[in-house]
């Protein structure tokens, strides 16, 4: 049996789910009867890691935004990743919001979660590699302790636990 036990903490999404969602969100729009002769539109940049959302309205940009978040939690992605942005109005009295998926742990959010591990007094070390986080210890009880409270009590953002060893 191994000395120490490890595991990594990290934030990510399936973009092969994402883009099926987004398209089944861009199906829905198009066929649903309360969408009919609107520009309620949602355009999803892989690149950028970004989706644009077009509406005649707020209440119908909110309609959008529910229809992405269904599609997208049918699919097993974590809802809790978009980011929303500001809403500002574009042309012809539409309403445009851009909305970021959060990949990756940002340097800030990896200090906060380190903090938070030490915090919960487990003979644990966690230490920032990159946009994850690893944590390491020596019994493996005190680890899935740590995995459990961070699903309780985590960031809102998605986390997963990987290479678990």
């Amino acid at each position: 049996m191994a000395d120490n036990h490890a595991f990594d903490i990290v934030s990510e999404i399936n973009a092969f789910e994402m883009h099926n969602a987004v398209v089944q969100a861009q199906h829905e729009i198009a066929v649903r009867y309360d969408f009919k002769g609107t520009r309620a539109s949602i355009e999803y940049n892989k690149t950028e890691n970004n989706l644009k959302l077009l509406a005649d309205h707020k209440g119908q940009l909110e309609t959008v935004i529910q229809v992405l978040k269904e599609k997208m939690a049918k699919r097993g992605v974590a809802v809790n990743t978009l980011k929303r942005g500001k809403m500002e109005e574009a042309t012809h009295d539409s309403v445009r919001e851009v909305l970021t998926l959060h990949t990756g742990i940002e340097t800030d959010d990896a200090k906060k979660l380190v903090k938070q591990i030490k915090g919960l007094g487990f003979k644990v070390q966690a230490q920032i590699m990159d946009s994850k986080v690893r944590v390491t210890g020596k019994k493996l009880d005190e680890l899935q302790a740590v995995i459990k409270a961070l699903k309780d009590e985590g960031p809102e953002f998605p986390l997963q636990f990987t290479n678990m060893t």
